[in-house]
């Protein structure tokens, strides 16, 4: 599903990433841990295609194809898509018509009415876009258009910052039906999650994991086994073998 070749990344001049190299299959959830500036989201914005992040070495293959050099657009009608940490909020635009564009992208025939439902958002769909959403609306809003996206590949931005409890487990069971993990066999969808806090790995049954410190990733393994290393010992041994 996803290649990466020696990525290196720099952001407004400044070199983030110095040499990446990851490999998510088709089906596979992995998660990203590390120290606060260590390269997770810039990793995230680098596959998207977002403008500020400069690749100025290696490749970013998706399907088969190069796409280190795409618009962010055509990699979104590829099928990448992103949860972002802190989404923008735009005035004059309602989250039913991003919803309803994002539907009927891409060939989808997703029933947005439905999903909003499933997520609490039925009073938000006429409001303008994220425009004084809490934490946990935020989030909502956020899945409620990757839903309608039905990307190939999900990546999700610390899904658990700023959400309650009352709202973590209805992000986690979300995620979990936007990442096919109700399948066994024959799941295709890809996701690669940033987390703090470990809370999400209580819903979502993620493959493996990485950290990533000072722009490498140093360490890779099962997502629990990872996880609970930096849960007991924090990124001290990291350090160590880097």
């Amino acid at each position: 599903m996803l290649k990466i070749d020696n990525l290196h990344v720099s952001v407004d001049g400044k070199p983030i990433l110095k040499g990446i190299d990851l490999q998510v299959d088709e089906g596979e959830t992995h998660i990203l841990l590390g120290p606060n500036g260590g390269g997770k989201t810039t990793l995230l914005m680098s596959i998207l295609g977002m403008p500020r992040y400069e690749v100025t070495q290696g490749r970013i293959i998706f399907k088969d194809r190069d796409i280190t050099h795409m618009a962010l657009d055509e990699r979104a009608r590829l099928g990448i898509g992103m949860m972002f940490q802190k989404p923008p909020a735009v005035r004059g635009v309602k989250l039913a018509q991003i919803a309803d564009i994002a539907a009927h992208a891409r060939g989808n025939n997703v029933a947005v009415a439905a999903v909003a439902e499933k997520l609490n958002l039925e009073e938000h769909m006429d409001r303008d876009l994220n425009y004084g959403f809490s934490g946990g609306e935020l989030k909502r809003s956020e899945l409620l258009q990757l839903i309608c996206q039905n990307p190939e590949l999900v990546l999700l931005d610390e899904p658990e910052s700023g959400v309650d409890m009352d709202n973590i487990s209805l992000i986690g069971n979300m995620i979990n039906e936007l990442l096919h993990k109700d399948k066994i066999k024959g799941r295709k969808v890809s996701g690669i999650i940033v987390t703090h806090t470990g809370y999400i790995l209580e819903y979502v049954n993620a493959d493996k994991g990485h950290i990533l410190m000072d722009g490498r990733i140093v360490c890779s393994g099962g997502a629990r086994d990872i996880f609970d290393e930096v849960r007991l010992h924090g990124f001290g041994r990291c350090e160590q073998c880097q």
